[in-house]
């Protein structure tokens, strides 16, 4: 039976007060997620069980028992202390998906620390900006990624500590970098975990927006309050399950359900350190007999580009339950996870400012392939009108997402930038920025987003970073980038450029600048696709029309150009 039983009645009668039994909570006592995600764990008689499989992408396999992970987060946590870092301090956790990173993230918590995951395909770039925005004092990384901060170190004066995880002493350390052995360090059996409250900071984590630097969404510890619950509701995570989220923790999703949820819930998670490839994926999910999967449209449909012969290869009879994150799940995914997996992929939607799932489709209740599901439970949410912010009560018609105002898990601010964070609430509505519509049945369908942020694979990208780094290539004049259409990836970077003169188009240049991006910033960021213009469509303020050329992509209307500079 699924955790959530009758969604409409759930739904009728619940209220916070619920998860906050469940976990032992009471308003007003310590809440210190490090310490909700492991030691608890342990004093439920729990400490033997596995906590976490992990695997490399060589092969290499690791295992930690819940009693294992607190005493390794209580070893971060004390040399992380050791170096004088105070609770609130900024620490980055920059690592492919190794323990030492879902392991590090709890131990900056039970410092008190705030922690600040960052993708480890990061350029020097992308870095900076982050690291510079959150004034963050110390960094933990791997060897690999270490050269990274050589070029920027001069310009972050309030980093002080570089760890490396895994120094084997054969080079000398650079400046500000010190070694850290997880598994050699002298164990840490007790530590004194800080005595946060609700409202105290936990985690930062980056998204980017249309116009200027990516914004730091800032959590709390009560937003455990929101990540256990739906985690038990619409993961519906059992006692008995292993679990796999692809996520990576550089994205909300990889903390919140991918270390905060699974680990809050008593349950063993598998972690696979390598890109895609069906067969890998597949091969794991068998070899772990993993119950429960939580992926990402992208993933899904390059699956279904492998075909439905390479899932007949695998015994995958373990899963019995799979949803999916990042971006709308279109119907044909649905349809064809219920033919090849004999089980269809519950979509879920929600966002790095909401911390935790707000819309989806729930077990038990009828999948309508290609919503968006429902509200969760707790969750006031409704479509606004897209001018007077005013709920719209008529199914069917398109308006703005938005969300009542007062979860647990909400954003508390952007990081040093208040008046933007204030920007996003309307007529008493947080407005998420996407569109859509509700059905007659209450369901939601998604239809598009009000920015022009670029989703490619379930990651935001933002333009304007990637403009400014084009503009750093010697052959660049201007530029502008938008999300194209890809059958894969929902959407992949396209950018106009204009060349200054002296420089003409070739493709030797094309790829020229596309790797220039790739290195800076991180392959993510990196246009598929670079069209070489004479000029960009300006207003006449001089601000470049970036919806004119998004328009051209996707065969949209242009509408209103009246600003249009050569109007």
């Amino acid at each position: 039976m699924s955790n959530i039983g009758e969604y409409g009645k759930v739904y009728q009668n619940f209220n916070w007060d619920i998860s906050e039994r469940e976990l032992g909570y009471n308003k007003g006592d310590t809440i210190n997620i490090g310490e909700y995600c492991s030691d608890r764990i342990c004093k439920m008689g729990k400490g033997d069980k596995l906590a976490l499989i992990w695997e490399g992408f060589s092969g290499e396999s690791k295992k930690y028992t819940y009693n294992d992970i607190r005493i390794r987060s209580n070893t971060i946590a004390s040399f992380l202390k050791n170096l004088g870092l105070k609770p609130g301090e900024r620490i980055c956790l920059f690592m492919d998906r190794i323990p030492e990173l879902y392991i590090g993230f709890l131990g900056v918590l039970k410092l008190g620390g705030i922690a600040q995951p960052l993708f480890s395909a990061f350029g020097a770039e992308s870095l900076f900006t982050r690291l510079e925005d959150a004034q963050t004092a110390a960094i933990i990384t791997q060897k690999k990624h270490a050269p990274k901060l050589k070029t920027i170190l001069g310009q972050l004066p309030y980093l002080k500590h570089i760890i490396i995880v895994d120094d084997d002493g054969s080079k000398a350390l650079r400046e500000k970098e010190l070694a850290f052995h997880l598994e050699k360090e002298k164990q840490i059996e007790s530590f004194d975990i800080f005595p946060s409250k609700a409202e105290t900071p936990s985690v930062l984590h980056y998204t980017s927006g249309t116009t200027g630097k990516p914004k730091g969404a800032q959590h709390v510890h009560y937003s455990l309050i929101s990540q256990f619950i739906s985690t038990r509701y619409v993961l519906d995570l059992h006692d008995d399950d292993i679990y796999w989220c692809n996520a990576d923790p550089g994205w909300v999703t990889g903390t919140s359900y991918g270390i905060i949820g699974p680990w809050a819930n008593g349950v063993t998670q598998c972690v696979l350190d390598s890109g895609f490839k069906a067969e890998t994926w597949y091969k794991f999910i068998e070899k772990h007999k993993i119950t429960v999967w939580y992926s990402a449209p992208t993933a899904i449909r390059s699956l279904m580009k492998e075909g439905d012969e390479t899932v007949k290869k695998f015994n995958l009879s373990s899963l019995r339950h799979l949803c999916s994150v990042g971006e709308p799940l279109n119907a044909e995914a649905v349809l064809w996870s219920k033919k090849v997996f004999g089980l269809m992929f519950h979509d879920t939607f929600w966002q790095t400012e909401t911390g935790s799932i707000m819309i989806s489709n729930y077990p038990g209740m009828p999948i309508k392939p290609g919503s968006m599901g429902k509200p969760f439970p707790g969750i006031t949410a409704t479509v606004v009108d897209l001018k007077t912010y005013e709920p719209i009560n008529k199914a069917g018609v398109v308006g703005l997402i938005a969300i009542k105002p007062g979860w647990p898990s909400m954003m508390r601010t952007y990081w040093n930038n208040e008046t933007t964070y204030q920007s996003k609430f309307k007529n008493g509505w947080y407005i998420c920025g996407d569109r859509a519509s509700i059905d007659e049945d209450g369901y939601y369908w998604f239809v598009g987003r009000d920015d022009d942020v670029i989703n490619t694979g379930g990651h935001l990208v933002g333009p304007f970073e990637i403009e400014s780094a084009l503009l750093e290539h010697e052959a660049v004049a201007e530029s502008a980038v938008v999300g194209k259409p890809d059958p894969i990836n929902m959407e992949v970077v396209k950018a106009f450029v204009a060349l200054k003169a002296g420089f003409e188009p070739s493709k030797m240049l094309d790829l020229e600048i596309m790797n220039f991006i790739r290195k800076k910033l991180s392959p993510l960021a990196m246009p598929q696709e670079i069209e070489f213009v004479a000029s960009l469509p300006k207003t006449r303020s001089g601000k470049i029309m970036r919806r004119l050329l998004r328009a051209k992509e996707w065969g949209e209307e242009i509408g209103d150009t009246s600003t249009l500079e050569n109007e």
